[in-house]
């Protein structure tokens, strides 16, 4: 499981009704499953990942989530999930309302932009930067935002919503191993980790 994955893994209580938005091949909700006893669905666009969940045994739609989590009632869940994809996302700041209205607590993950490795080749070869993170050329990179671990802060300091956790991280081996950054984190993480509630 991708290293983003098993630190919010961590950050999820046994039990708890959780939502997964663009959960892949499931590994988060199969792990929640079995080691946390969680009551967990997921929301897949791609049918072939979707159907790859349904045969882990996973409760899991497909569709584009977007559209699906106006379906759900307030508080619906107590955790939802948003790994990797707010930098896909055309309106993040009416979809953060629309989560942290049917979920307590909203835990997101991005790639951090302004990584050293980032700006470096920016600024030596003044061309869009490609990172193990962002593997894409401008062209044909599903990413339509640019996010810094900075950016996203201030974001959610300008509408209002709280921060209860948060963690800068620096990956490698392919995303699945990693280390907690803890200084100068919007220079040297690679994602940032955040969870997210209303403010009452």
């Amino acid at each position: 499981m991708r290293f983003d994955l098993q630190v919010i893994a961590s950050w999820i209580e046994p039990g708890s009704r959780v939502l997964d938005l663009g959960c892949g091949n499931g590994d988060l909700l199969e792990y929640l499953k079995k080691h946390k006893q969680v009551i967990g669905t997921g929301i897949e666009f791609s049918e072939e990942k979707a159907a790859r969940c349904i045969e882990r045994g996973l409760t899991v739609l497909q569709g584009d989530f977007r559209q699906e989590v106006r379906d759900y009632p307030e508080g619906r869940f107590d955790v939802v999930v948003l790994s990797q994809t707010l930098q896909q996302i055309s309106d993040p700041k009416e979809l953060l309302i629309d989560l942290l209205w049917i979920g307590k607590r909203v835990i997101v993950s991005f790639p951090n932009f302004a990584h050293w490795s980032a700006r470096l080749q920016i600024l030596f070869t003044g061309m869009a930067p490609i990172t193990d993170q962002l593997p894409y050329e401008w062209y044909n990179t599903p990413n339509i935002r640019v996010i810094s671990i900075k950016d996203f802060k201030r974001f959610l300091r300008l509408f209002g919503v709280r921060t209860v956790r948060e963690m800068a991280i620096n990956t490698h081996h392919h995303d699945y191993k990693g280390t907690i950054v803890r200084s100068f984190k919007n220079l040297r993480a690679t994602y940032g980790i955040m969870m997210l509630e209303r403010v009452t």
